[in-house]
């Protein structure tokens, strides 16, 4: 009875060993698990779900299923001239073959320095191979300024500013050949080469997050940047000066011509006015003898109050203006 007892127990202890270790385990959405027996594989598992397993045998690697990141650190580069940049780039990847990751890098750190080798050479090696205008510039697309009065249709004189994009020409800047979008195509290119058949990583993309000059060319780069923006400003102010002289000759020109015809009218509206009082005063000079008789004696008075007090000395007064003087008729 006893040894049968003992015989139950051991029997209890091992059922509750196997429990304990779980036959059992679930695969969460977004993991991927590889069962490894005794140090081979011997399946991969990517749908989530409950799964069997050997208890004490077999070991239970999970991975993750999702996208993930790799940020890498900023790196001093010379590029074709010899001019040092810094250039930071971050990267997309995840784990395609879970077996080939297993067997070749097996944990996520150690993924995460793998790229980081495979990524930074290649960036050292596309950057080094390319001049620094094709790594700071995207395109030779440049944003020109301009003036319509004639497509709008909103009438004659009213000035509108279109702004369009074309294709550098004729600049002081050299044009580039590839710019900073294709060099990170070729950077994922060259990370991407026997990435996935040797260590069962998809790289999915490779992104210029920024680049910045180093202290030595720094100086050099401010200068050129402000040299340009002089240049720039050079060329509004010459512009707006341009401007200035057609607005203000514009100006001159309709300054004249109101001058003109305010001129031209007033002394059209003189004559007229002249014409008028000359038509009255003859009228009323031919009406009778008597009205020209007094209109005579009337001029010749207000005559003399204007010219008399002015003469300092008269010689003589017998002339026909003094006649009122001597003759009251």
């Amino acid at each position: 009875m006893k040894k049968l007892l003992t015989t139950l127990v051991v029997i209890f202890i091992i059922i509750m060993a196997i429990v304990i270790a779980g036959p059992l385990f679930v695969v969460n959405e977004g993991e991927q698990v590889v069962i490894v027996q005794l140090g081979r594989i011997t399946s991969v598992i990517t749908n989530a779900g409950l799964h069997f397993k050997v208890p004490f045998i077999d070991e239970v690697v999970r991975y993750p299923k999702k996208i993930m990141a790799w940020n890498g650190e900023a790196n001093i580069i010379p590029t074709a001239e010899r001019q040092f940049i810094y250039v930071d780039v971050v990267a997309r990847w995840r784990i395609s073959d879970p077996k080939v990751y297993y067997e070749s890098i097996n944990t996520v750190n150690a993924a995460y320095s793998k790229l980081s080798e495979i990524i930074d050479s290649a960036v050292r090696t596309v950057v080094a191979e390319n001049p620094l205008i094709e790594s700071v510039r995207n395109s030779n697309t440049i944003i020109e300024r301009g003036t319509s009065t004639d497509d709008l249709g909103l009438g004659e004189g009213i000035e509108v500013e279109i702004i369009t994009t074309t294709t550098q020409a004729n600049s002081s800047h050299d044009p580039i050949v590839r710019g900073r979008r294709q060099l990170a195509e070729l950077i994922l290119a060259r990370s991407r080469q026997n990435m996935e058949r040797e260590f069962g990583i998809t790289l999915i993309d490779v992104v210029t997050r920024q680049i910045s000059y180093s202290p030595e060319l720094t100086p050099s780069v401010h200068a050129r940047m402000i040299r340009e923006r002089n240049q720039l400003a050079m060329l509004y102010r010459s512009d707006g000066e341009g401007r200035k002289a057609e607005w203000m000759g514009r100006m001159d020109r309709d300054r004249r011509e109101v001058i003109s015809a305010a001129y031209s009218q007033s002394q059209t509206i003189m004559g007229t006015a002249d014409a008028e009082a000359a038509r009255i005063y003859a009228e009323a000079y031919n009406r009778d003898a008597s009205t020209r008789t007094f209109y005579d004696y009337w001029r010749a008075i207000e005559s003399y109050r204007q010219t008399m007090p002015k003469f300092n000395k008269t010689l003589t007064t017998d002339m026909d203006y003094f006649r009122f003087l001597y003759n009251p008729r």
